[in-house]
């Protein structure tokens, strides 16, 4: 007899016989006729050369917070610098409770719709074969983008160890090189020990910051509660934080690898908890010491003992940021190419050649971006406002308005449920 699920707080999940809100009897996390592994892209891994699905929610959280938490937290200072700490730190707790929140919304998406592995999927059932091109476009580029970023921040950091002596095209070169042989396994799983490291690596980097700060402040700096910005000095600032939880876009492809997709809010919880303290403690300790004059990255208004103390300390999580990123790009081609073909789970040449083709492309484009494009930094600030901002907040919304007015009761449901239905527009609303 066939499993039964129930619908409980993230869609049909597995558990007691039970039916769904119309009275159907279901048995599937999607409530439509079989499992959740009938439907999963990656289905029954019984037998296969190759399994995704291997994770469990701490090596999830772990992956999350290598990818997430990395050099888009250097900017927060700065931001503190533009606005004034007070409007600052509201907003860094506010994106990390508002990621919280929409992180939930992709879990309950996800696990009504096992066949999602990336934005694009989503994009698909929410508007057809238009919106899953613009969505997995969106991913791919900002993946690249995000990508290019992390090689630019190891480039500043060879940079402060060698005292300028390495010049940035041969920096970046370097790094480049590094983050291209991590971005080569086709599972997660044989990411998630270096990604353990990375997430050391950030750690103590943003302790050695704090404390090269504290032991050497800036002579008669200034610190601003409230501060009065330009338009645009404004909008660069705000992107600041959002680009430093721009993880979103990476959920459906991490929870696609795991054992027990059931569990991706634990992964999620840890996430957003350790980022949002460590981001709001950051960006107020580097600020009160160094006060309005402080850099983007923050790493560089240290004192130069300390900054290459903090840079070395950092330049792991950089390495292994950037990995994850031009996997991400590579992996949602790989799949849309090859999903329910013997090349996911086989190894052929043809399924091999492909991935190392792809990994290659996605970190080539991203180096030539990083060396080829002066206004590059700023690029990324306006791929974070326009996919970021999206994929990490807005798109949310329109998951669960999606799901609650198809798989429930319609308007019905959106009147019945008024408060959900308002922070799902609202959602929507902030970021549009």
């Amino acid at each position: 007899m066939a499993e039964k699920y129930r619908y409980g707080e993230y869609g049909y999940e597995e558990g007691k016989d039970g039916s769904s809100p119309d009275g159907r009897v279901v048995n599937a996390s999607s409530g439509r006729p079989g499992g959740y592994d009938d439907r999963d892209v990656f289905g029954h891994e019984e037998g296969h050369d190759i399994k995704y699905k291997t994770l469990g929610w701490p090596m999830v959280a772990v992956l999350m917070i290598a990818e997430i938490v990395s050099n888009g937290m250097l900017s927060l200072p700065s931001s503190l610098a533009v606005v004034g700490i007070v409007p600052g730190l509201i907003l860094i707790i506010f994106l990390g409770v508002f990621a919280t929140y929409t992180s939930w919304l992709l879990v309950k998406f996800k696990m009504r719709h096992p066949e999602v592995h990336n934005m694009g999927d989503a994009g698909k059932i929410l508007f057809g074969p238009i919106g899953r091109e613009v969505l997995a476009f969106g991913t791919i580029v900002f993946a690249v983008f995000a990508t290019g970023g992390q090689l630019l921040a190891g480039q500043i950091a060879i940079s402060s160890l060698s005292n300028g002596t390495i010049c940035p095209l041969l920096g970046t070169g370097i790094y480049a090189i590094f983050t291209l042989i991590m971005s080569f396994p086709r599972t997660l799983d044989h990411m998630t020990w270096v990604s353990l490291a990375s997430c050391v690596s950030i750690l103590v980097a943003g302790i050695v910051g704090m404390v090269g700060a504290g032991l050497h402040p800036t002579p008669g700096h200034e610190i601003s509660i409230v501060q009065n910005s330009t338009f645009f000095e404004a909008f660069i600032s705000i992107t600041n934080p959002v680009f430093a939880y721009a993880g979103h876009f990476m959920f459906f492809i991490m929870v696609s690898e795991m054992k027990r997709p059931q569990d991706a809010m634990k992964a999620a919880y840890t996430l957003q908890g350790f980022a949002t303290t460590y981001y709001a403690v950051f960006a107020a300790v580097t600020y009160a010491f160094i006060g309005n004059g402080v850099l983007s990255p923050s790493f560089s208004s240290l004192e130069p003992k300390w900054q290459k103390a903090a840079y070395g300390a950092a330049l792991f999580n950089f390495w292994i940021a950037g990995s994850l990123y031009a996997h991400t790009a590579s992996k949602l081609c790989f799949v849309r190419f090859f999903r329910n073909s013997k090349h996911l789970h086989s190894h052929t040449v043809v399924g091999w050649g492909t991935w190392a083709a792809l990994v290659v492309i996605f970190n080539g484009a991203a180096f030539v971006l990083a060396v080829g494009v002066p206004i590059f930094n700023y690029l990324i600030g306006i791929a974070a406002s326009l996919f970021a901002a999206w994929f990490t907040y807005g798109i949310a919304g329109m998951f669960w308005l999606h799901d609650s007015y198809h798989y429930e009761h319609g308007v019905r449901t959106w009147k019945r449920k008024w408060f959900q239905t308002t922070l799902a527009v609202l959602t929507v609303w902030l970021v549009r």
